[in-house]
């Protein structure tokens, strides 16, 4: 009986399945728990002191960046952690051009035992998107 009704209903079930995978893939991937708006950054950044790491090419950072950001590429995070350790307590804002770098660099810098670490969702272009105000050229703060 049971085999009956999952062979006429396969295509019932596996719609059930994927849509089930589908909520519960953010849980099991970490999801974007740790992902800030731009104006919930701003909030940090202003309330909490919160430290904004830009993870893009030192190129993209100088055409225009969040105010007060620190450029540490991507590739070169492990290599220029100790430029940042001093910020493992504090809030920490990781961002990029649209997210994807950011999420992957928040992810390490939590392996890596930063406590408050966020990543900007959208990134710079969400951020300018929402008519937040960007600096152009190079200096690290």
């Amino acid at each position: 009986m049971p085999m009956e009704f999952i062979n006429q209903n396969i295509l019932l079930i596996a719609v059930v399945v994927v849509s089930g995978l589908g909520l519960l893939w953010p849980l099991v991937m970490g999801g974007a728990k740790n992902e800030v708006s731009p104006a919930q950054a701003t909030l940090l950044i202003n309330r909490e002191d919160a430290h904004v790491i830009d993870v893009r090419e030192v190129d993209e950072f100088a055409a225009g960046h969040l105010p007060e950001a620190r450029n540490v590429p991507l590739a070169k995070l492990a290599d220029r952690i100790s430029e940042i350790e001093k910020f493992k307590d504090k809030p920490v804002i990781v961002c990029c051009a649209s997210g994807m770098r950011s999420a992957k660099a928040s992810g390490e810098l939590g392996k890596l035992g930063f406590a408050k670490v966020h990543s900007l969702a959208g990134g710079v272009d969400a951020w300018v998107g929402a008519g937040y105000p960007v600096k152009k050229g190079t200096r690290n703060k």
